[in-house]
């Protein structure tokens, strides 16, 4: 074997190495928490994250969940770094934690990082954040047109998506968010978790986040409401969003855990298990740890 063979054949085996080393590399989760926006186990940002990443890393599977260690956006940018998949979890609208940082978390999504994010971190504002949400994660909670009301949504029927391995049909009462604002024709866009709300949850008066003419309508018609949808990005990446997580005891539900905890795995192009990502039982005791107001 000639000079010039023996370097190609010494490169190719430097390449073969190198490519499984990052193959076997855990997939870095990123797990961004709001400040407190309401009372005790509601809208429990830090807590609820951190049931997640506690999940994710007794999994034994190929991950490896990070918490940034503070509220908000990340100072120390480099936690971002290498990211597979970034959870948001926070205070929405004109609170949301990327409303200053929308250019940087940009370049993360066009490099093909997933994105999940969880209750009021859907709604964004009109304009440019909306826009962006679009191209992130295929739809946002729009003012006007999206509602937040509290119902027992009840899930019976899954597509064939692999954040639905291992659901088993639930109902949980929460304040789930819906009529959301989808890309044109939901093209990428697969709804996971639907249910037609009753005609109770359009009681209110028409308002930002209570009704719409558009939303009765809707729903008048029969129409179910998609409360969590997976956004398969022009590229290859992928985003989440999660309309319920208003109560934090609504995380003890195991399916409820389990299609986020999925989720958060097909955004980070982690293979989802069969039976889904395992996540152990919650206990009353788990769920009153880690509150925002034992700080």
């Amino acid at each position: 074997m000639n000079r010039n063979k023996v370097i190609a054949f010494l490169g190719l085996i430097s390449f073969l190495w190198i490519t499984t080393v990052d193959a076997d590399d855990p997939a870095k989760i990123v797990f961004i928490s709001g400040t407190p926006s309401h009372g005790r186990l509601a809208h429990e940002h830090r807590a609820g994250n951190m049931i997640l990443a506690k999940s994710l890393n007794q999994s034994k599977l190929n991950v490896h969940a990070v918490l940034v260690p503070h509220y908000g956006y990340p100072i120390e940018k480099k936690i971002l770094e290498d990211a597979k998949t970034v959870v948001v979890f926070c205070t929405g609208h004109r609170g949301h934690v990327l409303n200053a940082h929308l250019e940087e978390f940009d370049e993360l999504m066009k490099k093909g990082v997933g994105v999940v994010m969880i209750h009021w971190a859907t709604e964004a504002e009109k304009g440019k954040p909306g826009e962006k949400f679009l191209e992130w994660m295929g739809g946002f909670c729009d003012l006007d047109w999206s509602v937040n009301p509290h119902w027992k949504a009840k899930f019976k029927d899954f597509p064939d998506h692999p954040i639905c391995n291992g659901l088993a049909p639930f109902e949980v009462d929460d304040e789930w968010y819906y009529h959301m604002r989808f890309v044109p024709k939901m093209k990428g866009v697969t709804s996971i978790l639907a249910d037609l709300p009753g005609v109770e949850t359009l009681r209110r008066k028409d308002g930002a986040r209570s009704g719409n003419p558009a939303v009765r309508k809707s729903v008048a018609d029969g129409q179910k409401q998609t409360v969590a949808w997976a956004y398969q990005r022009t590229g290859g990446g992928r985003g989440f969003g999660f309309t319920g997580a208003h109560n934090h005891d609504s995380w003890r539900n195991e399916n409820f855990r389990k299609v986020v905890l999925n989720a958060i795995l097909w955004t980070a192009h982690v293979e989802v298990p069969k039976s889904g990502c395992p996540s152990g039982t919650l206990t009353a005791s788990d769920i009153q740890s880690n509150l925002d107001s034992d700080r």
